[in-house]
Order: C-alpha cells, then sequence, then structure tokens
C-alpha cells in the first residue's frame, strides 16, 4: 500500500484538464520514470503538457479525443489525488490498484457526479460539481480504458518522455468478449420498442415533436444502421436520388463515419417516406435539396411549425445546430427505458427481458439492424457494405451493378414495418 499523500499536496477537488492546477512537485518535471537520455522529441516540460500533445493528435475526432482525454484526465487526477504523485512516477504497481479503482471509485464524494443521489448525471465541464466518474465502470469499460492508457504510455515512451511504460508488463491474453450479436433486441423485443413509440402521447405540440423526432431517430439508426455520432454529424443534404441500371430512380444516403470514410446507405421506400413525415411535421419541403445544411435530426422548438418559405430557408440554413451525440443517446435511453418499463408492468415473468431492454443503447439498433438484415437472406456482403465494415468503391460499372442489387434487397428484406 502507498503512504498517502500529505494534506499540502492533495488536490481538494478533481478539475478538468483545461482548469487544472497541479503544484511544481507534483507536476512531473523530476518524475521518476521520466526519461533521462536519447533526444526528446517532445517540447513538455511536466506531464499535463505531455498529455495535451499526445491529446492534439486527435483534436479532429471528437468522439476519439473525447474518449481518450476522458481516460487520460481520469489517471492523471487519480495519481495526484489519491496517490500525491506526478503521473510520471506511476508504476507498474501503480497501475493494478487503478484499475480495481475503476470498478469501484472511492470515496465517491470526491469521484462520482451526484454520489448521494446514486450517480449518472453529468454536469458540464465547467460547473463545480462536476467530478471525473459517472459511476463504477464495467469490466468492458475498464478493459477499454486501460487500452487507451497503454496507447498514451506507449506514445509518451516514443516520443522520448517517459523511460518506459509502466503498463507493458500488464499485457496478457484478454478474454474473449461476448460475441457482438448479443447486444441486439430480438424480434419480439424490437417489437416492444416500437409499440412504446407508437403510444408516445402527442396531446401537445412538444409532445408531437418529440413523438416526431423519436419516430424518425430509430427509423434513420434502425432502417440506415447508422452510429449514433454519424446521425448527429451529417445532414439532410447528403440524401441523393439516381438512375439505377433499369433506370428505376433510387435513392441513397451519404454517410460520413468512422474513420473519416464515406459509405452509401440505400435510402428505402420506408427511410424516404418516414424522412418525409419527419420534414413535413416541421413544417419543411418533403424531400430535401442537394446539399442542404439541416441536421438529420433537430431540437425541438426551433421548426414546428415553420410553414413560409422564409422559415424553410431559416431553418435550413447553416446557422442550425444539431444535437449533441449525448443528448441523442439520452433520447434513446429514455425509450428503452420507458419500453422496458412498460414490459415490468406486465409481471415477474417479463422482469428478465425488461432487465435486458434497460441494457440497450444506441449501438444495439445497429447490431439488430446487421442482425435483422442477415436473418431475412441479405447477403452478408451487402450488409457489411450498409454497415460501413469495409471501404466503399463506387467508381466502377462491376460495383455500381452490386449497389443496385444492395438497394433493391434491403428495400425489400429489411423493414421496420411501424
Amino acid at each position: 500500500m502507498s503512504t498517502p499523500p500529505s494534506a499540502d499536496l492533495v488536490l481538494v477537488h478533481p478539475a478538468p484538464l483545461e482548469r487544472l492546477v497541479i503544484p511544481a512537485a507534483l507536476d512531473g518535471h523530476a518524475g521518476t520514470n521520466r526519461a533521462t537520455g536519447g533526444v526528446a522529441q517532445l517540447a513538455a516540460a511536466n506531464d499535463l503538457e505531455a498529455i495535451r500533445a499526445w491529446l492534439a493528435r486527435f483534436a479532429d475526432k471528437r468522439t476519439t479525443f473525447d474518449s481518450y482525454r476522458k481516460e487520460a484526465e481520469r489517471l492523471l487526477l487519480w495519481s495526484l489525488v489519491q496517490l500525491g504523485k506526478p503521473l510520471s512516477s506511476l508504476t507498474h504497481e501503480d497501475c493494478l490498484r487503478y484499475q480495481r479503482f475503476l470498478a469501484d471509485p472511492q470515496p465517491a464524494a470526491t469521484w462520482i457526479a451526484n454520489a448521494g443521489a446514486g450517480g449518472g448525471r453529468k454536469h458540464p465541464r465547467g460547473d463545480a460539481r462536476w467530478r471525473p466518474f459517472h459511476g463504477p465502470l464495467s469490466p468492458a469499460s475498464v478493459r477499454q480504458a486501460m487500452v487507451i492508457l497503454n496507447v498514451l504510455f506507449s506514445w509518451l515512451v516514443q516520443a522520448g518522455y517517459l523511460a518506459g511504460n509502466p503498463l507493458a508488463l500488464s499485457r496478457q491474453r484478454t478474454p474473449k468478449a461476448a460475441p457482438r450479436i448479443t447486444r441486439y433486441l430480438e424480434p419480439g423485443l424490437w417489437q416492444e420498442v416500437k409499440d412504446f413509440i407508437a403510444s408516445m402521447p402527442q396531446q401537445t405540440a412538444r409532445d408531437r415533436a418529440h413523438y416526431h423526432r423519436v419516430r424518425w431517430l430509430f427509423t434513420l439508426l434502425y432502417l440506415g444502421g447508422l452510429r449514433i455520432a454519424e446521425a448527429g454529424s451529417n445532414t439532410m443534404g447528403q440524401f441523393f436520388v439516381r438512375r439505377d441500371a433499369d433506370g428505376t430512380m433510387r435513392w441513397w444516403l451519404t454517410v460520413h463515419g468512422k474513420g473519416d470514410r464515406d459509405r452509401l446507405v440505400p435510402a428505402t421506400r420506408e427511410l424516404m417516406a418516414e424522412l418525409s413525415r419527419y420534414r413535413q411535421h416541421l413544417g419543411m419541403t418533403a424531400l430535401p435539396s442537394p446539399n442542404e445544411t439541416t441536421p438529420l435530426v433537430l431540437p425541438i422548438g426551433s421548426t414546428a411549425g415553420s410553414t413560409t418559405e422564409a422559415d424553410r430557408t431559416k431553418t435550413e440554413g447553416p446557422s442550425h445546430r444539431p444535437l449533441t451525440r449525448a443528448a441523442l443517446h439520452t433520447i434513446v435511453k429514455d425509450v428503452f427505458a420507458g419500453a422496458a418499463g412498460r414490459l415490468r408492468e406486465r409481471g415477474e415473468a417479463f422482469a428478465a427481458r425488461a432487465d435486458l431492454l434497460g441494457q440497450a443503447s444506441a449501438h444495439w439498433l445497429r447490431h439488430s439492424a446487421g442482425s435483422h438484415m442477415a436473418d431475412n437472406q441479405v447477403d452478408l456482403r451487402l450488409v457489411r457494405d450498409n454497415l460501413g465494415h469495409a471501404s466503399l468503391t463506387t467508381t466502377s460499372l462491376y460495383l455500381h451493378v452490386d449497389d443496385d442489387r444492395r438497394h433493391h434487397e434491403t428495400d425489400e428484406k429489411h423493414r421496420i414495418n411501424w
């Protein structure tokens, strides 16, 4: 066990990296694991500057940046507050202690937001109530955190900032994760979700706006197989129509997604009908115009009832902000929680199914889309391309014909059936 840090060195309240002030004795300028030989490739003089240099490499990938910053920030704060030592002085044993800490961050009042209320609520990074955690991490999240930290330490060693990677000794054969197919909704459970959405109140204008937005979001995530970040970062102007080899006009959606890659998603008749339904509820034209900058999913309040051309132009202009990834995630989780609650009301026999539904997230819809397409005999190569599991090339005639078949099979065999 490490000796507790002396009171004059403890940072009483963990703070976000951008607001963190570290005493000189803890800033890592003289860390015990600092590299002393060779040529340093970083200008960083302390641990905080080194972390910022590492994070700067991901500044143009917001989701990755946020994830990596979160893990580096948590480890740095734990090292300072819990151990009273610089990050560049952490040992292999310290890292093992941190791994156990992630599964139960204590004391909760120091580490977990709204600890007294059971945790879970997020606060802005500038809020005094901000904390690094929202509750204990699952085993999968702990593994992911350690993978990211290993990347950080390896890079700092490569850059000549650290002498060695304290996590390198921890590399063991990781137990095989459960097949990802388990994180999906079988058809009966998926029907429960759709039934819940259909039952959502529509008495007030806001109720109706929320219902239409939820219905469209779930349609987009399921029929399009989009990731939640893709639903927030792409626009309606990325829908386009083209004539296939038989002369049929088909709609497509260009999705800019993971790895800065683009893929073509078949915009089936159902998907386009739901898009038109959603847009017309907002007082917009039924179909989007080329290069329209309207986000795929809109906030409530600023568009409902817009009927004039001026309103439409304003709505579809570049000033309209999309919903954040967190906001979209919350909408989806609330629907799953509501559907799970309805199941529980039927009695103990439905408790296990309700618990499973309560664990679901937006990514389950993507897995469900892939699973249901495969169950309905959509060619797995087409499923792969629909979900963007491989790069997509559309320049050759052969691949263009293959795209036509992909659109046809997706349209015929992958349906939401509201």
